[in-house]
């Protein structure tokens, strides 16, 4: 008897591709034609808003860096570790679903406080604004392409990359330089 294999389609990573567009555009429509509202938005115990961004942003980020971790190690990437203990892919994605779902308040207020690329021009916050709209674009994407069992075996990897990019960037353009500009306050 032959083995047949189902062949490997670049349907889901099309999908994928779209919807990471189509959300990346949206939001940065959304955040370009709305009216910011800086003043109202609430610090929850941190000295400003800019520290409760900052900070949350920080814990986001050290999830992105465990999901990198635990991916390597679940696809056997990672250098003299062989064995893969058995609740690694449940800490893989709980740890992205934590990063997620601590992104949404750091997006809502970069969207709803600030908006995109505002006023004055401003390269660090043009480049924060897209990385920012590209994450969650990159997210839809990457649970399309992960949900679709046929896509091309290399497509996982590069979503999963190109979320890491994506957060790295907004860390680097938000997180670091509210550090570096005002301190490292609660």
């Amino acid at each position: 008897m032959q083995d047949v294999t189902t062949p490997r389609t670049s349907g889901g990573l099309i999908a994928g591709l779209l919807l990471a567009a189509g959300v990346a555009v949206a939001l940065g429509v959304y955040g370009r034609v709305h009216t910011p509202v800086y003043g109202a938005l609430p610090a929850f115990g941190f000295s400003s808003v800019a520290a409760f961004k900052s900070w949350v942003a920080s814990v986001v980020l050290a999830f992105a860096l465990v999901q990198v971790v635990t991916a390597l190690w679940l696809f056997g990437r990672l250098p003299g570790i062989r064995g893969v203990p058995a609740r690694l892919g449940t800490v893989h994605r709980v740890s992205g679903h934590i990063a997620f779902v601590l992104s949404l308040p750091v997006a809502a207020y970069c969207l709803y406080g600030f908006g995109f690329a505002p006023s004055p021009f401003s390269a660090r916050t043009l480049v924060h604004s897209v990385a920012g709209c590209l994450f969650y674009g990159a997210f839809a994407a990457k649970v399309v392409v992960v949900r679709t069992r046929r896509t091309p075996s290399w497509a996982v990897p590069l979503a999963g990359g190109a979320l890491l990019t994506t957060v790295v960037v907004v860390w680097l353009t938000s997180a670091l330089w509210a550090f570096a500009t005002f301190g490292a306050h609660r």
